[in-house]
């Protein structure tokens, strides 16, 4: 693998990760060692200078990593076979989370047609809001009065909300279990001209009683733990009065996600393509994440009073919606078009792909229809 330098960078973008790293730099001058939370945070979304926040291209092949809605309208067009039965019951109103481009909020927009009222993007970036209005108002023109952006959640919500990859774009905590046998807890510090990683025994009893028990005994041990992503959960349950919720991710059940071999986590980053294990690489040009612990997403839905519809792998629940009678009527198996179309459907669905890493979780409040998509394939067991 090419190992990336910063001569690869643009005037521009070095001159934006100079900035981000010297506020970062500033806040631990202010405030002492900041969590490795904290630091994801400021990495990920500082105001003008953050990954999702800077107006840098982050998804397509000239991006850094590829989405499922990107390959294929068909992701959205089959996605749209289980949000048809639900919007009747749910005002016509979707709201979307971690909108990206506005690939996905397009192809919606053109599959549900009528029977969608009113389409909420909730997005605190203003570039991406633009691009989100510019790619919508290319591809969804006659769609586009049905748009409204929002910076911040409304106190009530009724409607649909889905996220594809926004869980796994929230900070997470990283811990230590130490040889030792002492629980630690990640920090970011300032010395000698670079940023380090230390490790301080954790003081907070919720985050140590999630550490004791999602963690496995052995150690050394290293992982993570998603406090932010539950409490997410538990937000948007606080303010849905009647609806469905769907969200799209890579991850595991807690089972899996903690199995002892897994002994460094999952937190990783993404550069151009490429794996990066360096948090401190490029930052706020390279994309950091973890998967999704599903287990704690079930338990913050179901504790805040929500029905767990199902949690499947991203492949039942495509093929239980009718990706491949989508595909079919696409046209002619020889031609370029259907070509291209079954190579993205094989990426979405295929186990060695995004089928069986990419998972779909779902709740309900006060809904009552046929949920197709999780009709076969269902592994709530697990969680």
């Amino acid at each position: 693998m090419k190992t990336l330098q910063i001569a690869d960078l643009t005037k521009e973008e070095q001159q934006c990760s100079q900035a981000l790293c010297q506020l970062i730099q500033n806040e631990i001058r202010k405030k002492g060692d900041i969590p490795f939370s904290r630091f994801m945070e400021l990495a990920l979304y500082a105001p003008n200078l953050g990954y999702y926040a800077n107006g840098r291209l982050k998804i397509g092949q000239a991006g850094d990593f590829i989405t499922a809605p990107t390959l294929s309208p068909l992701f959205a067009q089959t996605l749209a076979q289980q949000l048809k039965p639900l919007l009747p019951e749910a005002r016509g109103v979707i709201y979307e989370f971690g909108a990206g481009t506005g690939v996905l909020a397009a192809d919606l927009l053109n599959a549900l047609e009528s029977s969608l009222h009113k389409y909420y993007i909730v997005e605190i970036s203003a570039q991406l809001s633009e691009q989100q209005r510019q790619h919508i108002a290319e591809y969804a023109p006659e769609f586009l009065d049905k748009v409204i952006w929002l910076t911040q959640l409304p106190e009530q919500l009724e409607g649909i909300l889905i996220g594809n990859e926004v869980l796994d774009a929230m900070p997470i905590e990283r811990i230590r279990h130490s040889e030792s046998n002492e629980w630690q807890r990640v920090y970011v510090s300032y010395e000698k001209n670079e940023f380090i990683l230390k490790y301080e025994n954790i003081a907070d009893k919720e985050m140590l009683q999630a550490a004791l028990q999602y963690f496995p005994d052995n150690t050394p041990y290293t992982s993570e733990l998603h406090l932010t992503q539950y409490a997410f959960i538990q937000t948007l349950a606080a303010k849905l009065q009647r609806g469905g919720m769907i969200f799209i991710d890579y991850g595991f059940d807690a089972a899996q996600y903690y199995h002892p071999q897994r002994k460094e986590g999952t937190f990783i980053g993404h550069y151009r393509h490429h794996t990066i294990h360096d948090p401190f690489f490029n930052i706020g040009l390279t994309d950091l994440t973890a998967h999704v612990n599903f287990t704690d997403i079930a338990r913050a839905g179901i504790e805040s009073g929500l029905d767990l519809i199902g949690y499947l792998p991203q492949s039942y629940f495509l093929l239980n919606l009718g990706i491949t009678d989508l595909l079919a009527q696409i046209g002619s198996p020889d031609s370029v078009e259907y070509i291209q179309a079954a190579a993205a459907v094989q990426k979405l669905i295929h186990q060695h792909e995004m089928g069986e890493l990419f998972k779909v979780i779902a709740f309900g409040k006060d809904i009552d229809i046929d949920w197709t998509g999780f009709s076969h394939g269902d592994i709530c067991h697990k969680l």
